[in-house]
C-alpha cells in the first residue's frame, strides 16, 4: 500500500462512524418529487402527483449503481460516459450540501480494496434483516409486467466477445475518501450503520438494477427506507426493435413511469444544480414545459394528465413545474432548454428570480401558450387599491398580459352563462383548427373580457354569452417567438374531445410539428 493511500485510509477510519469528521449542519433538501399512484383522476385519467418533500441531508445517501467504465455494447457505453459526467456534477452538489455519496459499481470491488471509502463501507457491521438481502425480480403481486421487453438483454447493437470488459466505475466519477464503495448486502449495513433513512438512486440500468440489486429500488423499499430516482440521472437497456417499438428515451420514459406507479417517487438533479434536467445529446424530442399552479381550474391535475397525452401519443418530451405552498414556480432552470411553455397559473407574486427567469425566456423568443388565467398570470391583486404592495421578495408583472399575450383581461362574465365557443369566420382553415369538430360548443367556463387584443393578434375562436362576444383564442409573436392565447381551461374543457384536439393541434403547431388531421 502506498503512502497516499495509508493517508487517506487513516482519514477514513476518522469518519467511519456517524456523527464524525465530516457530520455537517445542513440545511433541510427541498426535493420535487413525481408519482402516479395507481387510482385514476375524476375523469379516468392517470393521476400523476408532484410533491415537495423535506429530506434531512445527514439521512440521505445517494447510490450510484453500476455506471461502469465501459460495456459489452458500444451504444449504451457511450450513453453511460456521457451521463457519468452529469452525475458527477450533482453528487459532487449533494456531498457539499451534507448527502453520503455511495458508489457501487458492481464486480468491481477489487479495483478500490486498498480506497478509503472502501474501507469505510467494509467496516460497517452485518445486520440482520427481515427481507433477505438478494437480487429481487419483478414482482407480479406489487407490479405490472415492464412496459418494455428486454428479454433480448436490451442491447442494441453487436457485442465484444469475451467475458464483460468493465473493471471499475467511470472516472469522470470522482471518488472522495468521506464516500463509500460497495456492492450488495454490504451497502445496507452501510445505511445502517450510518443512520441513514432516505435513499436516492441513480445510473444504470433502469429496468434491470438499478429496481433489482440488493441495493435497488424493489430491495429498500421492502426494508422501509424512504426511496427516490433521479429519473434524468438513468438510462435503460432497451432496444427499440423489441416491443413496445418506441424510441430509447421514450423507452427509458416508460420504465420510469412504472417505478413511479409500483415503487417510488422520482426526482431530477435541479434539485441540487441550478441547471434543467439532464438531457442525452441522442435525444432529440421537442421539450414542452408546462407551468401549473394550484387554484379553482385544477391546471395541476388536468395538464399533467394532457402532458402524458403528449408523451405517448406525440413522443414530446414534457415537464411539469408545480408549485406548492407559497406562490413558486420550482425547477425553473427546466426553461433553459424548452421548446415551449405552457402557462396556466393565475395572480402569483414570485420570487424575482423564478419571475426573471420567465421574463428572460419570453424574450429571448421563446415559445408560449396562456391559457385562460394566464391572461392575470402575474399580476396579484385585480382592483388594484392604493394602498397594496407587494410583499417583500416577491415580483409581479402586471405588463404581461397586453405587453406578451397580446391581451386586455379586464374581468369576466357570469359564471352560471359560460361561453359558447365558435371558430371566426375566415379561420377555418389555419392548422390550429384541423380536424377540430364540432367548430362550435358550449363551454362551462365563464367568459373571459379580453377585448381589445392587439393589432398584430389573429384571433382565431371568440367566445359568447347572449349579450356579449369576446376573443377566445388568438395567435401573434413577441421577440420572434410564436405566442398563443387560450380562454379556455375549465376543467369540464378537457372532457371534451374538441377540446382535447384543439389543445394538442395548438402545441403541434408552436412546435412546428406536423397536425394530423
Amino acid at each position: 500500500m502506498n503512502r497516499n493511500f495509508q493517508i487517506l485510509t487513516l482519514f477514513a477510519l476518522l469518519i467511519l462512524a456517524p456523527g464524525g469528521a465530516m457530520n455537517v449542519c445542513a440545511e433541510d433538501l427541498v426535493l420535487h418529487t413525481r408519482s402516479r399512484p395507481a387510482e385514476v383522476g375524476q375523469s379516468g385519467e392517470p393521476k400523476i402527483l408532484y410533491r415537495t418533500v423535506h429530506w434531512d441531508p445527514e439521512k440521505t445517501a445517494i447510490i450510484i449503481c453500476d455506471v461502469w467504465n465501459t460495456m459489452k455494447c458500444k451504444i449504451p457505453a457511450d450513453r453511460v460516459a456521457e451521463l457519468a459526467v452529469a452525475i458527477d456534477e450533482t453528487v459532487r452538489a449533494a456531498r457539499d450540501r451534507g448527502v453520503t455519496i455511495i458508489h457501487s459499481p458492481s464486480g468491481t470491488m477489487d479495483f478500490y480494496k486498498n480506497h478509503p471509502a472502501r474501507v469505510r463501507c467494509l467496516a460497517a457491521p452485518k445486520v440482520t434483516t427481515e427481507v433477505p438481502l438478494q437480487w429481487n425480480h419483478l414482482n407480479p403481486e406489487r407490479e405490472a409486467p415492464l412496459p418494455i421487453d428486454d428479454s433480448d438483454g436490451g442491447w442494441e447493437g453487436p457485442l465484444e466477445d469475451g467475458p464483460a470488459p468493465q473493471s471499475r466505475q467511470h472516472p469522470a466519477i470522482e471518488i472522495m475518501p468521506e464516500d463509500a464503495i460497495g456492492d450488495g448486502p454490504e451497502i445496507y449495513y452501510f445505511l445502517e450503520q450510518q443512520g441513514i433513512e432516505n435513499i436516492i438512486l441513480m445510473g444504470v440500468h433502469t429496468n434491470m438494477c438499478v429496481l433489482g440489486r440488493p441495493f435497488g429500488i424493489r430491495q429498500l423499499t421492502y426494508l422501509g427506507k424512504n426511496v427516490m430516482l433521479m429519473r434524468d440521472q438513468t438510462d435503460s437497456l432497451y432496444n427499440p426493435e423489441m416491443p413496445p417499438k418506441v424510441g430509447h428515451y421514450r423507452g427509458t420514459d416508460l420504465v420510469v413511469e412504472h417505478v413511479e406507479k409500483y415503487w417510488c417517487p422520482t426526482l431530477t438533479r435541479t434539485d441540487f444544480v441550478d441547471k434543467p434536467p439532464f438531457r442525452f445529446q441522442g435525444d432529440h424530442r421537442k421539450h414542452v414545459a408546462f407551468i401549473v399552479s394550484d387554484d379553482h381550474y385544477d391546471a395541476d391535475k388536468t395538464l399533467p394528465a394532457f402532458a402524458q397525452n403528449l408523451r405517448e401519443q406525440f413522443d414530446i418530451h414534457c415537464t411539469v413545474l408545480h408549485g406548492e405552498g407559497e406562490p413558486q414556480v420550482p425547477l425553473v432552470e427546466t426553461l433553459q432548454d424548452a421548446d415551449m411553455v405552457v402557462l396556466f397559473v393565475r395572480r402569483l407574486g414570485l420570487p424575482a428570480d423564478q419571475l426573471r427567469a420567465i421574463q428572460d425566456y419570453v424574450d429571448n423568443g421563446g415559445a408560449l401558450l396562456g391559457m385562460r388565467t394566464a391572461s392575470h398570470a402575474f399580476k396579484m391583486n385585480f382592483k388594484d387599491p392604493p394602498d397594496f404592495q407587494v410583499p417583500e421578495g416577491r415580483a409581479e408583472w402586471p405588463e404581461f398580459d397586453a405587453e406578451v399575450l397580446g391581451g386586455n383581461y379586464h374581468n369576466h362574465a357570469p359564471n352560471d352563462l359560460g361561453t359558447d365557443v365558435a371558430v371566426v369566420e375566415g379561420a377555418e382553415n389555419h392548422p390550429i383548427l384541423r380536424g377540430v369538430s364540432p367548430q362550435k360548443w358550449h363551454s362551462t367556463g365563464s367568459l373571459y373580457f379580453t377585448s381589445p387584443v392587439k393589432d398584430d393578434a389573429e384571433v382565431l375562436m371568440s367566445g359568447s354569452t347572449p349579450d356579449h362576444t369576446e376573443p377566445l383564442l388568438w395567435t401573434r409573436t413577441y421577440h420572434g417567438g410564436k405566442v398563443v392565447y387560450l380562454g379556455l381551461g375549465h376543467p369540464k374543457d378537457f372532457e371534451a374531445r374538441q377540446f382535447q384536439k384543439l389543445l394538442t393541434n395548438i402545441v403541434l403547431w408552436t412546435l412546428g410539428e406536423e397536425i394530423p388531421d
